[in-house]
């Protein structure tokens, strides 16, 4: 469903992405791990047209995406839940999620729908009226992804969801993946919670200085200490 190959990206003069390829198939989670600074949110810039790539290929579903605009790419069926949830602060709960839907090219019972979203987020229902500085934080987490829902993507790109979480609410985001997963999407997840992103991927790969120095199954990486010790600072 998502094919990054060879992929290069500058800030200026620094070469960020030096030949960045990772793949996700529907119904899959690939995590993509790495220390701050490694390059792994540069790669979500780069796929989701954030930032340009200067060379590589970014494919969705067969369509070649690889330096198109941001709404192009948006429309071909990628989500994106940002690092930092990108909540609109003065806008209600509704509004913000209303804000982004946009039909689907799923069968009609299987789209993302207002509807569908409360029942995966029922605090949601419970909160329509707030305003987005008035969540929590878990709060904002589940808006954010269920505003990236609402555009009934088929390739969800997730940027440290967990990030400020306490322990329960990881362990909420980590089974809305699992339902996500179960619901064939398309998951590439950017997460430095170790343990949630290694329960709920099915491949993971690491990032360092630009780019991919290992890929593996998650049980896997889990054997492997000089790699987490060398590059995920475990």
């Amino acid at each position: 469903m998502l094919i990054v190959d060879d992929l290069h990206a500058y800030y200026g003069d620094s070469h960020i992405l030096q030949g960045v390829g990772v793949s996700v198939e529907a119904g899959r989670v690939c995590a993509l791990l790495g220390r701050n600074g490694a390059g792994k949110t540069t790669t979500i810039k780069a796929i989701i047209g954030e930032v340009r790539p200067r060379r590589g290929r970014v494919s969705v579903a067969g369509q070649d995406l690889a330096g198109a605009p941001p709404e192009r790419i948006a429309r071909a069926g990628v989500g994106l839940v940002p690092q930092g949830r990108g909540i609109f602060p003065t806008l209600t709960v509704r509004e913000n999620l209303l804000f982004a839907a946009r039909a689907g090219a799923a069968r009609p019972e299987a789209a993302w729908s207002e509807d569908r979203v409360y029942e995966l987020f029922p605090r949601l229902r419970e909160r329509l009226g707030h305003r987005g500085n008035q969540l929590s934080g878990g709060e904002q987490q589940m808006l954010a992804i269920g505003r990236a829902l609402l555009a009934n993507p088929r390739v969800l790109l997730m940027d440290e969801p967990s990030e400020g979480l306490a322990p329960l609410l990881v362990r909420e985001i980590g089974r809305v993946i699992g339902h996500l997963k179960g619901a064939g999407m398309a998951i590439l997840l950017v997460e430095q919670n170790l343990t949630m992103a290694l329960a709920v991927a099915d491949h993971v790969a690491v990032l360092s200085k630009g780019r991919i120095v290992y890929q593996s199954s998650p049980e896997a990486l889990q054997r492997e200490e000089h790699v987490k010790r060398t590059f995920l600072g475990v």
